[in-house]
């Protein structure tokens, strides 16, 4: 009998934590730092924690929800593809059905919590991002278009906007700002990413960049992006949204970003790829830990 309970324990662990893998945890927490972000920048006096806190949950879930989403339509190309194969839905771990079932139930928390406990505005918004994301980009953008993950880009740039205005209940130049930023290191992000795995998305047959278009082509437009990206994160400096302190470390890691991202296209490295598609990740985590220094730094000493 207590063997039997342990395996029963066991494989209820066991389960829940292929649902949480289905809510893609470890991209969630970058969403979440700058949801968060654009949280704390949209205070000038003092933290409404309450607000930051129902507000937080309900952007999570709605990520969750749309993650979960992604899994049930890629289900066929992660069995195909060596990164994703081990997948919950893939390994078969969780049934389809009862994904579709648990996303659900995510976006109907998600939205009603942010439409009762925060505001309209961002609920609304936040059930755009879904959308976007869950159906116009992983039901249909993501395989008709190599400029899929360009469009798509919409949703994942959302989190600091919804931020602010979960606290602010408006829209602001700060935000769109923060938008743009996102929107624009997404390419260079996932092409990184697309060209070390090529051989994966070519057996997939997903038009990403470098599949229709080649890796040299794909190169090329993560080094153009990389100089469009550094440009427009001189904006919060320049429109005075910022100071001296993000300038600076935003100047340091954005020079790295667009050097990594030159010797990316001249050396046609795989390893400088994914070094890229990995330094990507602490870049976008440490523009926004810039941000928010710079803010308190001139917030404290005002």
């Amino acid at each position: 009998m207590q063997n039997y309970s342990t395996y029963n324990t066991n494989n209820i662990i066991n389960l829940v934590r292929e649902f949480i893998a289905l809510t893609k945890p470890r991209v969630n927490l970058l969403i979440m730092f700058t949801a968060i972000v654009g949280m704390l920048l949209a205070h000038q006096s003092t933290l409404n924690y309450e607000l930051i806190f129902f507000a937080s949950i309900g952007i999570g879930l709605a990520a969750s929800a749309a993650a979960i989403i992604n899994h049930v339509v890629d289900q066929k190309i992660d069995s195909i593809m060596d990164r994703t194969k081990s997948r919950p839905l893939v390994n078969g771990s969780i049934k389809p059905l009862h994904a579709i079932y648990f996303a659900l139930f995510l976006s109907f928390g998600s939205i009603s919590l942010l439409y009762l406990l925060v505001n309209t505005l961002t609920a609304l918004l936040t059930f755009l991002s879904i959308i976007i994301y869950s159906v116009i980009y992983s039901v249909y953008l993501k395989n008709l278009t190599s400029q899929n993950i360009v469009i798509g880009g919409i949703a994942g740039a959302m989190p600091p906007l919804l931020g602010w205005t979960s606290i602010t209940n408006q829209i602001e130049p700060f935000p769109l700002v923060l938008f743009l930023i996102i929107f624009l290191w997404t390419p260079p992000h996932f092409w990184a990413l697309a060209v070390y795995k090529y051989e994966d998305y070519k057996k997939a047959d997903i038009p990403m960049l470098p599949v229709t278009h080649g890796r040299d082509f794909a190169r090329l437009h993560i080094f153009l992006y990389s100089i469009l990206l550094f440009c427009i994160t001189l904006f919060p400096y320049l429109l005075e949204l910022s100071g001296f302190i993000y300038l600076f470390g935003t100047i340091f890691i954005g020079l790295k970003f667009v050097i990594d991202s030159y010797t990316l296209m001249m050396t046609k490295s795989s390893r400088k790829a994914i070094d890229l598609f990995r330094y990507s990740i602490t870049y976008l985590a440490l523009l926004f830990a810039f941000l928010l220094i710079d803010h308190y730094w001139y917030l404290n000493i005002n």
